[in-house]
């Protein structure tokens, strides 16, 4: 069973900035980029475990803060040449309030 969570309003996340939740499935990673589009991603980069949350977001890429690693934001999926995934959450915006939706 699915619900979906308010997280909080999106101004309450910076831009390229993040937000973290905690849930039933670990700490998530709530980003919000430049463009005001917002992606859920695990906190835990597949690499050594970094906090993704604690990264720099770059249009739809976060950099792990740890060791440079780059993820996509819309699945999680390492951007080569690394190979990894952080699972990736459904996130949506409505009228101004970020929801999360955990499966």
């Amino acid at each position: 069973m699915s619900e979906w969570i308010k997280v909080c309003a999106l101004d309450e996340i910076a831009p390229q900035g993040s937000r973290v939740v905690e849930s039933s499935q670990g700490r998530i990673a709530i980003f919000r980029t430049a463009e005001d589009k917002v992606f859920g991603l695990h906190d835990k980069c597949p690499h050594k475990g970094g906090p993704l949350s604690q990264g720099m977001v770059n249009g739809d890429i976060v950099t792990c803060p740890l060791h440079g690693w780059k993820l996509g934001l819309k699945d999680g999926e390492a951007v080569a040449p690394d190979k990894g995934c952080a699972k990736s959450f459904a996130v949506k915006l409505d009228a101004g309030t970020v929801w999360l939706k955990l499966n």
